[in-house]
């Protein structure tokens, strides 16, 4: 999502190494505690608020142990790591933060969130869990019964001194138990869990970046009102009602090219250290998919595990595709380091470039063809003759049901027919130069 600046990754050299020494020391001390395998309910301390997180841990060493978030049906996993003879060290992929807790002599652990970005001080979320706890807000036979089934879409008014995107929500309740999305034009939150008590709901998500609190009443009218807190950023008050009619508008038309403007031109470095340019030869002739990221959020990671494997399976069919990231700090170095990242843990065969830093203005200004720039991330299509052909702004992952498979199947049939296009004449005439008897 593009309306919050989600934490994310990398520390000091200095940082790793003491982690990796620590490691080392602790897997050789048979004394060392570790995190107890099962579930457990953790609990982070936002404000004067408390937002809930579910996780599971298999494994009963750093070497061999996987943590895993849950949010309703979906599943995250992590890798650990054991600091010293108490504590564990828990990066969260991709992005650049990390769980450091330590495990009480009570069996319950402490620690906060925090992140791991150069210069990002400040920005940590303390936290504790319980062992054998499942349950998310409300412990088992505690519940009490709910006025009203609130399954459904939602339209949603947002109360804030700037602007904010249109919302919706998709809502699932089955009994106490509350599921579902929040979608906006830029994005969404992920899968949310939750519960309805009485009058009262609440829903939380935790996958990695910071998370993400939604809670409220039930009103008289049947209309819901409440706050939406996105962890140490900001809080906002909203109301909503059902409209099973309401929609978004239309991502498909909120970002295009200035009048005048048929292609898109840029050149920015590349992590493997040659630029990256549409003028390129590899992309003459080719259909080229433009996908502006950065690691630091969610949305764009889900359009990446979307793209990289989509890629893999069509790229021998004349498509070629670009990842342009804009990150969290002005450096190259910092950047080779963070896509470089997720270049590896999503199988990325494609070139990935560094924009710059992650500034919505600043996109605007270094890719001047575009009437704005609104979304990470934000996905743009060019034919073989190198046109722009479509813009999508923002990201809908698949918890959005209908959505999801909506823009999947958009994708494929825009895709196949531009690939069906015949190249143009000047790049069939290079191809043939560079391999001759084909």
């Amino acid at each position: 999502m593009n309306i919050h600046n989600y934490l994310t990754k990398a520390k000091y050299l200095s940082l790793g190494l003491l982690i990796s020494g620590a490691t080392l020391a602790a897997d050789k001390n048979p004394s060392s505690k570790f995190i107890k395998e099962g579930v457990w309910r953790g609990v982070f301390t936002v404000s004067e608020s408390q937002v809930p997180f579910n996780f599971e841990l298999k494994g009963k060493d750093a070497e061999h142990a996987v943590f895993t978030l849950i949010n309703g049906s979906r599943r995250d996993n992590f890798h650990v790591k054991a600091i010293g003879k108490d504590s564990v060290y828990i990066k969260m992929n991709t992005y650049d933060a990390a769980l450091v807790a330590k495990i009480e002599d009570d069996g319950k652990i402490s620690g906060e969130y925090r992140s791991l970005v150069p210069g990002f001080r400040g920005n940590s979320l303390p936290f504790i869990a319980e062992y054998g706890k499942s349950y998310r807000f409300v412990e088992p036979g505690k519940d009490v019964a709910p006025k009203a089934d609130l399954s459904g879409k939602w339209e949603i008014k947002t109360y804030s001194k700037e602007a904010v995107p249109a919302s919706i929500a998709i809502l699932k309740q089955k009994g106490n138990k509350l599921t579902g999305v929040v979608m906006t034009v830029v994005g969404d939150t992920r899968e949310l869990e939750g519960t309805v008590q009485g009058d009262e709901f609440a829903l939380s998500g935790f996958t990695g970046p910071s998370p993400f609190i939604i809670k409220g009443k039930i009103n008289a009218d049947g209309s819901i009102s409440g706050e939406e807190g996105f962890g140490i950023y900001k809080n906002l008050k909203f109301d909503a009602a059902k409209n099973e009619t309401v929609e978004l508008p239309d991502p498909y038309k909120l970002t295009f090219l200035k009048e005048g403007y048929k292609k898109l031109d840029f050149s920015f470095p590349g992590i493997d250290g040659k630029a990256v340019s549409l003028s390129d030869n590899k992309y003459k002739g080719k259909v080229v998919i433009v996908e502006i990221i950065g690691t630091w959020c969610p949305n764009c990671t889900d359009q990446t595990v979307f793209l990289s494997p989509w890629f893999n399976k069509n790229r021998n069919r004349g498509v070629e595709a670009i990842a342009i990231g804009f990150e969290q700090k002005d450096s190259l170095d910092y950047a080779k380091y963070t896509l470089g990242k997720l270049k590896e843990k999503y199988a990325i065969n494609y070139d990935i470039a560094f924009g710059g830093l992650a500034d919505k203005k600043l996109v605007a200004q270094k890719l001047p063809a575009l009437n704005k720039f609104i979304a990470f991330p934000t996905t743009i299509i060019i034919d073989r003759n190198g046109d722009v052909r479509e813009i999508y702004t923002g990201y809908t992952g698949t918890v959005t049901g209908k959505y999801h498979k909506d823009y999947e199947k958009k994708f494929n049939q825009l895709l196949d027919k531009l690939i069906a296009e015949p190249a143009p004449e000047s790049a069939a005439v290079k191809y043939t130069a560079l391999h001759p008897g084909n």
